[in-house]
């Protein structure tokens, strides 16, 4: 997204893609209102949806046979009233298609960080692998947001602080079927197990929480028809379909981290994303986060870049510090409340205590699935567009 951003307002961009192809399974595949009113003012918006996706209005869960909404995106008055599911793949093969655009960008895929290059004390660019041969880039600057174990991080001596879970993920998919409740985005809670339920269309895509460190090798050594048994506890309508997962090893693991660093900048580098801060799966805002911080870059960053192209003058670190003090507070807000929810889940699973309001309690409810709606939706402090040239690019209309 910031190498988008850049591309429009005229800064020369060159973008590493470590694979071939984008084409990744349970990885972020939410777009949350907050980007989609971004790619609004694009006017991208449109032609986002005109790819294959679902809207999912509500989250959920699911406790001894009570459903509580957590919360409601419908009641948001504003112009996406909605979470869009869009696989990894499309979106990211939506935004680079959209840079390309642009003559000043280039995309190298398989094309694999090797180390940062230096001069005066500077990060001056990178060196990176593409096959067998080894290639240089020198740079103005240097955005790693190549995710949560960043080695483009960890070549800069930038060590991030991690803020201890007591959960990993197991995630997987089953058929979805036409006559299946509407869950959209729904937790199902009991006897201490949760289950994640996301409405993708044609199939659910899952998760079961787990505990930290000896869940996985548990979840081995109990088997998958126990495993599959769990899953049917907690959602009997789908009995019909859990022999879907052949075995233990057509699992995913997610090892679910919560950590974020100091300093998201060296001279000459700026981190940002899961690089600089990651997120647990509770809500999804991972990839919304990280969109957040690309437009906060790319507002902060186009005319010091511009004028570097211009008179060969480098990025004043002040410019890359003024991004991470704009982005600080919905960071550390987000996993502060999201820590919160891991701990109020656990021992809501686990003691079935009364954990909120159940449907049809009256105004309360309506009034929390709001405001979590938003939060969730919009994190804190949403970023808008604010550079004239991101928004009117050389040759392009005038965006809203």
């Amino acid at each position: 997204m910031v190498a988008l951003l850049l591309a429009r307002a005229g800064v020369e961009v060159t973008l590493l893609e470590r694979h071939g192809d984008f084409l990744r399974d349970f990885r972020g595949d939410t777009v949350h209102p907050a980007t989609l009113d971004v790619l609004d003012q694009l006017e991208l918006a449109e032609k986002l949806h005109a790819r294959p996706h679902h809207k999912i209005g509500s989250m959920s869960m699911i406790r001894a046979g009570k459903r509580r909404e957590l919360a409601d995106f419908r009641r948001l008055k504003v112009k996406f009233p909605y979470i869009t599911m869009i696989g990894q793949w499309d979106f990211l093969d939506f935004i680079t298609s959209e840079a390309a655009r642009y003559p000043n960008f280039r995309l190298l895929m398989n094309s694999s960080f090797h180390d940062v290059l230096r001069a005066d004390d500077r990060v001056c660019g990178v060196r990176y692998r593409n096959g067998d041969e080894e290639h240089e880039i020198r740079a103005d600057l240097v955005i790693a947001a190549d995710g949560r174990r960043s080695p483009t991080r960890a070549a800069v001596g930038l060590r991030p602080r991690a803020m201890g879970v007591s959960i990993d993920v197991v995630l997987f998919r089953l058929s979805r079927r036409d006559d299946d409740p509407k869950e959209g985005i729904t937790l199902r809670l009991d006897g201490g197990d949760i289950l994640g339920l996301i409405d993708r269309g044609s199939y659910w895509q899952s998760f079961v929480e787990i505990p930290k460190g000896d869940g996985i090798r548990a979840l081995r050594a109990a088997g998958i028809e126990a495993f599959r048994d769990k899953v049917v506890r907690l959602a009997p309508f789908l009995a019909d379909r859990v022999g879907e997962i052949e075995s233990v090893d057509a699992l995913s693991f997610l090892d679910v981290r919560v950590d974020r660093l100091r300093r998201w900048h060296v001279p000459g580098m700026l981190v940002i994303g899961d690089a600089a801060h990651c997120m647990s799966p509770v809500g999804g805002v991972g990839v919304n986060l990280a969109v957040q911080d690309a437009v906060a870059a790319a507002n902060t960053l186009v005319e010091p870049l511009l004028r570097c192209q211009r008179e060969e003058v480098p990025v004043p670190r002040s410019a890359l510090a003024a991004v991470q003090r704009r982005r600080t507070l919905p960071t550390t807000t987000i996993q502060l409340l999201q820590r919160a929810a891991l701990r109020v889940d656990l021992n809501g699973a686990t003691a079935g205590t009364n954990m909120g309001t159940d449907d049809g309690a009256g105004a309360g409810a309506g009034l929390v699935g709001k405001l979590m709606g938003r939060v969730i939706a919009y994190g804190i402090r949403p970023e808008r567009v604010r550079n004239k040239r991101i928004l009117t690019p050389p040759g392009g209309e005038t965006a809203r």
